[in-house]
């Protein structure tokens, strides 16, 4: 696990600026999470949620697709979600609320068929 800076170790002046910002998104996302068993988080022009989206739809695997800005547009949104889910990258891809990764972790995945195994569960 990626190491979180301890809220003792925050200046009680800016504490509320932690986790404070662009809440919308990940509400919008958890909420997209609990609705639906497989859920992409991408964003325009990026071919890798593309990617995924297609290896989904080839499988039959119904998913929801959240789609937030492109490379220049709400990168800052964005950044409450990486935060957030500590991936560094789009798409995130939950499968049953875990994360699983991005475009080449599904992949791997279902070529594996722990997808399926997953998806069952």
């Amino acid at each position: 696990m990626r190491p979180v800076l301890p809220s003792d170790r925050v200046h009680p002046a800016i504490a509320h600026k932690l986790g404070g910002r662009h809440t919308d998104l990940v509400d919008e996302v958890e909420a997209a999470i609990a609705a639906n068993d497989v859920v992409v988080v991408g964003m325009a022009q990026n071919p890798h949620p593309r990617q995924a989206r297609r290896l989904l739809d080839k499988r039959g695997v119904p998913y929801a697709y959240l789609e937030y800005g492109s490379y220049v547009t709400t990168w800052r949104r964005r950044n409450a979600l990486k935060m957030w889910s500590g991936w560094p990258t789009f798409p995130m891809i939950f499968v049953k609320g875990t994360l699983i990764g991005g475009a080449s972790d599904l992949e791997k995945l279902a070529e594996s068929g722990e997808l399926d195994t997953l998806l069952a569960g």
